[in-house]
């Protein structure tokens, strides 16, 4: 059951706080069984975790926000045996992504709990929310909003607040 509170996404955009929403989705379309690499985005009910911000960038999006450092990256190689899905500092040995992008698109991140903390080998790593490229460009796997949309979306998120994606 969706609570108003609730972020939905389905093919034809999202709904939040009584607002349609255009957004964008993975290259992969929604899947059901989500594989590292796949572009899809999962279905299911995923809790927001934690955001991050480029403070070099914007001004802090909200109190709980932490910031990208240049050294931060996300582990996405399945082979990590200990931080597969995780965020973890440059110099790293194993397959990564950088946070701080040259790009804007991860100027504001808000992470999701998708096969987190404790992440089985190759479901998938880093389903954020974050900024889109252009409108309804395809994503990795992640939910991307213009940034207009997500500084509108930051600061009325609360601790319930769910991303449920229904395909």
């Amino acid at each position: 059951m969706t609570r108003a509170t609730d972020i939905v996404v389905t093919a034809h955009g999202a709904r939040f706080l009584g607002r349609d929403l255009s957004c964008s989705i993975g290259r992969g379309g929604f899947t059901q069984n989500k594989r590292e690499g796949d572009g899809a985005t999962p279905i299911g009910t995923h809790r927001i975790v934690g955001l991050l911000w480029r403070p070099d960038r914007l001004a802090r999006p909200a109190n709980w926000a932490v910031p990208i450092r240049p050294v931060d990256l996300w582990s996405d190689d399945p082979a990590d045996p200990d931080n597969y899905n995780l965020m973890v500092r440059a110099p790293y040995s194993f397959s990564h992504e950088r946070l701080r992008r040259a790009d804007p698109l991860y100027d504001m991140v808000l992470i999701t709990d998708w096969n987190w903390p404790r992440a089985e080998t190759g479901r998938g790593s880093a389903i954020f929310v974050h900024q889109w490229r252009k409108p309804r460009h395809p994503t990795e796997g992640c939910i991307a909003f213009s940034r207009e949309t997500l500084n509108w979306i930051i600061p009325r998120i609360r601790y319930a607040t769910r991303l449920i994606i229904k395909g």
